[in-house]
């Protein structure tokens, strides 16, 4: 293998036109095969050289990013031995004010010095692939970060590692949509998730700007195995950044740039202690529960995910899915004789046990209110006004509100979710 390493190494820069078909690489893969089984290995092997510092590949001023041969052969004999790879998502939390370090999980929230950024982004590799794309980590360190690490088992074939969709079965619909997925990894929307049950729209103090305490535009995912090729390198200019003028020791002006923030009052460091490795326990035990069988985390990372009305929207659909049956809808599928005949419309129900759970009379007439508003939107009715923050303010407030509402019920809970929510009608009736 080391031999095998050595010949492509010896290889003069810029390397042959079609390196697949060099007599080294093919030497190489075809010991690959033989070595360890799993077919050919072409692409993958070509993903890896490349992420190992293939010196044909490198311009003259990056050849020190290269591997020597022996640590070269050394990672393709353990990226053929591991059974499982360490997959890491790195989110910005742009627009964050001074988070608190957090640890839950298998996630972390913290900021991060260049150095440890480029570790976790694994800067050696982003530049042996991407050498014309800098990584700029003193940038990108100025930020919050939210770090989600999961393990996945990998497929034994190194080409269907590195290109996938070689090896899907072409009997299938390819148009089909999974209901379930949404725009980032399930571990990552799982994190926010949890993230999403503080009260964020307390503790802004600029409402009107944003009720979100960070937004999340991307993610960068890093994943260790060697036949994935890693994505290109993230620019700090994605991210929020804004001029920021000092003096220098003779008093002169330096322009800088510094994160704009949106700031949240005091209590959002005492409230945010509160999100542990302990609560995020809680909340896992809460959702294997049959009170979380429906999208209710789905909908309210959409509504932190969208913008405009389809936030509106995506916070009434989480408060639904928290606690409306499809019994409020079709009326012969209620308990003979109704308890709460009085009761009729979906609306109703769903606002009585959204009160049950916060124990708050206002809520019934805040949600009917934005029910009303949701409907006006959905049927074209004329003279729907412009959503005045108020009105955001407050879908978020009780999607959030219910969502928490449900997981502390959920720990106490063992009937099924139809009896709980049967309790919350019978509760919650008195306040309609």
């Amino acid at each position: 293998m080391i031999a095998a390493v050595e010949a492509l190494w010896r290889i003069p820069r810029p390397g042959p036109d079609n390196l697949l078909a060099a007599p080294s690489f093919v030497a190489l893969s075809e010991l690959c095969q033989a070595e360890y089984g799993g077919g050919k290995p072409v692409f993958a092997l070509s993903t890896a050289l490349r992420s190992l510092g293939l010196p044909c590949h490198l311009p003259a001023n990056c050849a020190d990013l290269s591997l020597d041969p022996v640590s070269a052969a050394n990672a393709i004999d353990g990226a053929y031995k591991r059974k499982t790879t360490l997959r890491r998502h790195l989110c910005p939390l742009d627009l964050a004010d001074d988070l608190p370090m957090l640890n839950f999980g298998n996630a972390r929230v913290a900021e991060f010095s260049a150095d440890d950024l480029a570790d976790l982004f694994d800067a050696p590799r982003l530049a042996r692939n991407f050498h014309n794309q800098p990584f700029e980590a003193k940038r990108l360190a100025q930020f919050h970060w939210l770090v989600v690490e999961e393990e996945i088992v990998l497929d034994p074939r190194p080409e269907a590692r590195t290109s996938p969709f070689m090896y899907m079965t072409f009997d299938r619909d390819f148009g089909e949509i999974d209901p379930h997925l949404g725009r980032f990894p399930p571990a990552v929307e799982a994190a926010l998730f949890f993230l999403l049950l503080a009260p964020w729209e307390q503790w802004s103090t600029m409402q009107e700007v944003d009720w979100r305490g960070f937004r999340t535009p991307w993610i960068h995912t890093v994943d260790d195995d060697l036949f994935i090729r890693p994505s290109p390198p993230p620019s700090a200019d994605s991210l929020s950044l804004e001029p920021w003028i000092v003096q220098d020791d003779w008093g002169d002006d330096v322009e800088l740039e510094r994160p704009t923030a949106l700031r949240l009052d005091e209590d959002a460091t005492s409230g945010l202690a509160l999100f542990t490795d302990s609560a995020w326990r809680e909340l896992e035990t809460a959702r294997a529960t049959g009170l979380f069988e429906t999208p209710v985390a789905h909908f309210l990372v959409r509504a932190f995910l969208a913008d405009g009305m389809d936030e509106v929207m995506a916070h009434m659909t989480a408060i639904e899915a928290a606690v409306g049956l499809e019994m409020d809808h079709k009326k012969w599928l209620r308990p003979k004789p109704d308890p709460h005949k009085k009761l009729s419309s979906a609306t109703d129900r769903v606002a009585a046990r959204l009160a049950a759970v916060l124990g708050d009379r206002a809520s019934v007439q805040a949600y009917k209110d934005l029910f009303e508003l949701r409907s006006t939107f959905v049927h074209g009715r004329a003279g729907l006004q412009r959503v005045s923050t108020a009105q955001r303010v407050m879908a978020r407030s009780l999607a959030r509100g219910v969502a928490h509402g449900l997981v502390e019920a959920a720990l106490k809970e063992t009937r099924t979710r139809t009896d709980v929510l049967s309790d919350l009608l019978d509760r919650g009736a008195q306040y309609l």
